[in-house]
């Protein structure tokens, strides 16, 4: 088995890896050290009208070939995966920053979603509809959208190329993705597998580029019929206006700023692991991180003092010595962190450990595991995303105040209840606002088909969920009057 290769200054397009029509490239940075890992084609509107073509042109075989033949085509993909995971791992973490067994964990939920949707695929249906009488027939019928716009960021590429490519495709669509220019290695070497396993030429194509150059282009084109797009709320709101001047549907899946919430009942020995690791999985750079943690007056120094202990004892380092956490990913997103570590303290928040003077690595861009104290719900440390290894902590009085200060951001993502009583668990997932509510874990661990749901300004998608397929899909209602012959 030969090495896998993402093709240096080459985008896929029509089934072949293909330079930009600008012949420009660019390069792909190791956030560790800040050196070139590899050069990259930088994709413009011609590519970005390429790939939309050749996908219009493989839509309708794509959309008539059997549910069971994609769901094949998804199955041999989701096994290319599992023979490669460690090169794939490798490529993932090296990209992205993160240490080696992040990359490992990203590669196994990539081949679970994958292989969740080759299984999905031919179990889409219509419904029946209940009639006035025996002359009557109802029923409906799930078809594709067509050419499916698919736009990710750069934390978690892997999973976000699966989670929205394997459902449109699954469903009958074609794709154009384009990945974060950041961190797009990870979803190439996906798509090159893809056609691997046998996926027709322009079924999936890959457009690599800046975001304000091919993502701009690629979400305003008229020839795309569905956008899917992961990233910040204010690019949302734009890819929102894009989509709206073509009459094109969108999924968002934007921000978030989630609650760890301890009642004074919880196990902590259980809670304080999973906080912290909340906070720092990938160097806090997800949505879904657990920037926010609120605890209840009676145990609040008790569990203080052992997250604080928890976050000191977090070991940053480069991706291949697979320690706790790496570097963020761009010196941009450094030096958007630092920003909010100098100001909160100006704010009136104590640094309880972290902070700009924390102990980091030399070189790269390392952010020492923050902790923040003292902060109030009025300040943007803990009203904004800070996508970073950052945690704030407030203190609450009963379940009407948990809530409270929960619902206090604009997000609505994630929120994690620790607790031994199952009724205050129960309110407290009704009475918050998040698409997301876990119980004494962190997020989804041991739930297959989970939704990535959100509310709020986090946007609005199921994020390869059961219902994920819906999503890729429209419904063709069909009623039939029986004419006697």
């Amino acid at each position: 088995m030969s090495p896998l290769e993402t093709p240096a200054s080459r985008q896929l397009i029509d089934g072949a890896w293909i330079p930009a029509g600008s012949g420009e490239s660019l390069p792909v940075l190791d956030p560790a050290n800040g050196r070139p890992l590899q050069e990259i084609a930088r994709g413009g509107e011609a590519d970005v009208d390429a790939a939309v073509a050749a996908a219009r042109r493989a839509f309708p075989a794509w959309a008539a070939t059997s549910a069971s033949e994609r769901g094949a085509l998804l199955g041999r993909w989701a096994a290319l995966i599992m023979e490669r995971v460690e090169e794939l791992a490798a490529i993932e973490a090296r990209d992205v920053g993160k240490p080696l067994s992040g990359g490992r964990l990203n590669t196994f939920i990539a081949h679970g979603i994958v292989a969740y949707f080759a299984g999905a695929a031919d179990k889409l249906t219509g419904v029946t509809l209940p009639t006035r009488g025996p002359d009557y027939l109802g029923f409906t019928i799930p078809e594709p959208y067509g050419v499916c716009a698919v736009a990710i960021p750069w934390n978690v590429p892997m999973v976000l190329t699966a989670a929205n490519v394997a459902p449109a495709l699954a469903a009958g669509n074609t794709v154009v993705l384009k990945p974060s220019e950041i961190a797009p290695l990870g979803p190439m070497a996906l798509a090159e597998l893809a056609r691997e396993a046998g996926f027709p030429p322009g079924v999936l194509n890959v457009v690599t580029g800046l975001g304000t150059e091919a993502g701009v282009a690629l979400t305003a084109h008229p020839g795309v019929d569905h956008i899917s797009f992961v990233g910040s709320t204010a690019t949302g709101r734009a890819v929102m206006r894009a989509a709206a001047a073509n009459l094109v549907p969108v999924k968002l899946e934007l921000g978030g700023k989630s609650p760890n919430v301890v009642f004074a009942d919880a196990d902590l020995d259980v809670a304080i692991p999973a906080i912290v690791g909340s906070i720092t999985e990938n160097a806090g750079q997800n949505c879904y991180a657990g920037s926010r943690l609120l605890v209840e007056e009676s145990v609040r120094a008790e569990v203080t003092e052992r997250v604080v202990a928890g976050m000191r004892s977090v070991r940053p380092g480069t991706w291949e010595q697979d320690l706790d956490m790496g570097p963020l990913v761009s010196q941009i997103q450094y030096e958007r962190v630092r920003g909010f570590l100098e100001e909160a303290p100006r704010d009136g928040a104590r640094v309880l450990t972290g902070g700009v003077k924390g102990e980091v690595p030399d070189g790269g861009w390392f952010v020492a595991p923050t902790v923040l104290d003292g902060v109030e719900p009025g300040m943007r440390v803990v009203r904004e995303e800070v996508f970073g290894p950052v945690l704030t902590i407030q203190g609450f009085t009963g379940t009407d105040q948990a809530v409270e200060l929960m619902n206090g951001t604009d997000f609505g993502l994630l929120a994690c209840v620790w607790t031994d009583d199952v009724s205050r668990a129960l309110r407290v997932a009704k009475d918050v606002r998040s698409g997301q509510v876990a119980v004494n874990q962190f997020h989804d661990a041991g739930v297959i088909g989970f939704p990535f749901n959100m509310q709020k300004d986090s946007g609005f998608s199921a994020g390869g969920g059961y219902a994920a397929l819906r999503e890729y899909t429209q419904e063709k209602a069909v009623a039939v009057r029986l004419l006697d012959r």
